[in-house]
């Protein structure tokens, strides 16, 4: 029986065998027994490598975070996740000055705490009763990167091609036809951060055209 420890783009924790390519953690979100019990645990939702100067961890330690997996850096984005300051640093700092960049709003510059930042990013993925937020935008103006909902299924978008997500990988990308408006499931400040330049790491194929 697989572990309730994967993270689909809509942020849902599921379960499946396949474990990703990126972890992350929320706090503490399991019991005793390796039953998920809470969403999440404070606004602090990050993406680390899976491998970090060689420490152990045994998955579901009791009163130890939830170790949680993602696809790619992107599924975990659109999930309201964003990089560790630790084991990503360079990520980290990419994002933040990409995010401040793109985000002028908010009044923030290079040395306003992270901790800020992350109150936007909660108030932007779910709402008073834990259901994830989304807002509609013109499908040409979002760029690679970014997950849509698209016949309730969700997509990446990425060279101008649209990939199903699927726990285990993305489906080939296929073009959408007469698609104008459409639903994003990726944090608006985060869709900004990748129009001035921040790219996610996306686990895709693209197959040459014979």
């Amino acid at each position: 029986m697989p572990r309730q420890n994967r993270v689909n783009p809509f942020g849902e924790i599921i379960a499946t065998p396949e474990r990703g390519t990126f972890m992350g953690n929320r706090g503490v979100l399991h019991d005793d027994e390796g039953r998920i019990r809470r969403k999440w645990q404070g606004k602090r939702w990050i993406v680390c490598v899976l491998e970090f100067r060689g420490r152990k961890r045994k998955v579901m330690t009791p009163s130890r975070y939830t170790e949680l997996f993602f696809l790619d850096e992107a599924t975990a984005l659109a999930a309201g996740h964003r990089p560790c300051a630790e084991c990503r640093r360079k990520a980290f700092n990419r994002f933040k000055h990409f995010w401040l960049e793109a985000n002028p709003n908010h009044g923030y510059n290079e040395r306003t705490p992270i901790w800020k930042i992350d109150e936007v990013l909660h108030k932007e993925r779910i709402n008073r009763s834990g259901m994830k937020i989304t807002f509609m935008e013109s499908i040409g103006h979002l760029p690679a990167g970014s997950f849509i909902l698209y016949n309730d299924e969700p997509f990446l978008i990425a060279d101008r091609l649209f990939f199903r997500w699927t726990p285990d990988g993305y489906e080939d990308g296929i073009v959408m036809p007469g698609v104008d408006r459409v639903e994003v499931l990726t944090p608006r400040s985060v869709v900004n951060t990748f129009r001035a330049g921040y790219k996610p790491e996306m686990a895709i194929t693209f197959h040459p055209v014979p």
